[in-house]
């Protein structure tokens, strides 16, 4: 036991992003790396391994292999070797796209694939890491994260919001928390759905088996209360465009809802939007929906339209954007598939 302990606290001087989980009580028995994948975001089963070999993943308080069975109860740690978050507050040189500036605030357009913030598997090359650099003194909010009043997932392109000033920072964040600002998606979902708007509701936590997926508790018994307003722009038959209207901001919310609807976002692959959801069994929709896939290489999910009260002048603030090209390119083809299929 000593060995043990000396082996951890000289692992701990070197290792520094901490995860630690507790399995279900009623946890099938699974190999520790395979649970690890389904629970720490972006790490590969290889960087899972590595840790495994050089003895820094724990269980109930012992190193384990990589072939350790995970029971129900058990409790698993794992370390791995980067800097603490602080360290990563670096400002790098990337063109951003600022839709709007002054002294209080700033509005950028994000593009698909930039993470927000420095974490696991995303150490730069983060809007973060861009706003230090083009930005001066940036005030920090309640996660030590500079300027970021709310986010977006790597994979959705669209419009945020970034605070300049304390008061900023304060009075943007008070309106997400109370529900005044806006934010309106545009999403690309499987199916046809039956009515052309309506209201889904229930409560979003993360999965109990799949940590890196959010999911529905409709009856509220776990879970935070989340709510998306939707109407539909436009149907294709096997797939449809959507607006979604957000009135809380829970982490995955639409791409959550969606699929609690039984309309998963197309190339969604976090949520198996990224398989044939919809349509027929010819090779050549297969075909068509693949080379969909290559345009849209992501979620189809933009945050196109952000409102908010100024927070120096009391002004009503609205921004709205374009789709970006890849999406376009598959609105495109869905539309001329449309027109030309008996659907």
């Amino acid at each position: 036991m000593e060995k043990d302990k000396h082996q951890e606290e000289n692992f701990s001087e070197e290792l520094h992003e901490h995860f630690s989980f507790v399995a279900d009580k009623g946890q099938e028995p699974l190999r520790v790396d395979k649970y690890l994948m389904n629970r720490i975001e972006n790490a590969t089963r290889n960087k899972i391994q590595q840790a495994a070999k050089a003895g820094s993943i724990f269980v109930n308080e012992k190193p384990v292999k990589s072939n350790y069975k995970v029971k129900g109860n058990d409790v698993v740690r794992v370390l791995f070797s980067h800097p603490p978050y602080e360290n990563l507050l670096v400002a790098e040189d990337i063109p951003i796209s600022v839709v709007f500036e002054d002294d209080s605030l700033i509005v950028v357009n994000k593009a698909a694939g930039m993470v927000v913030h420095p974490g696991h598997g995303n150490y730069s090359g983060t809007l973060i890491n861009a706003l230090l650099f083009h930005f001066d003194a940036l005030p920090q909010n309640e996660q030590q994260r500079p300027g970021l009043v709310h986010r977006i997932d790597k994979d959705t392109s669209g419009l945020l919001v970034i605070a300049k000033t304390e008061l900023a920072m304060t009075h943007l964040s008070k309106q997400f928390f109370d529900k005044t600002s806006e934010r309106k998606y545009i999403a690309l979902v499987w199916g046809d759905l039956k009515e052309d708007q309506g209201t889904v509701e229930g409560h979003i936590g993360r999965h109990p088996k799949n940590r890196l997926q959010m999911t529905v508790y409709p009856d509220g018994e776990a879970g935070k209360p989340a709510i998306t307003h939707y109407k539909v722009r436009e149907r294709f038959g096997y797939v449809t465009l959507v607006e979604c209207q957000l009135e809380t901001g829970r982490t995955h919310q639409i791409r959550a809802h969606m699929k609690h609807m039984g309309h998963t976002l197309f190339n969604d692959e976090r949520y198996g939007g990224n398989a044939v959801l919809k349509g027929t069994s010819f090779s050549k929709y297969k075909q068509f929906v693949d080379n969909c896939f290559k345009l849209l290489p992501r979620q189809a999910l933009h945050a196109k339209t952000l409102g908010f009260e100024h927070p120096k002048t009391g002004e009503w603030m609205q921004f709205d954007s374009e789709l970006p090209d890849d999406f376009q390119q598959a609105i495109l083809k869905w539309r001329q598939y449309a027109q030309h299929k008996n659907l």
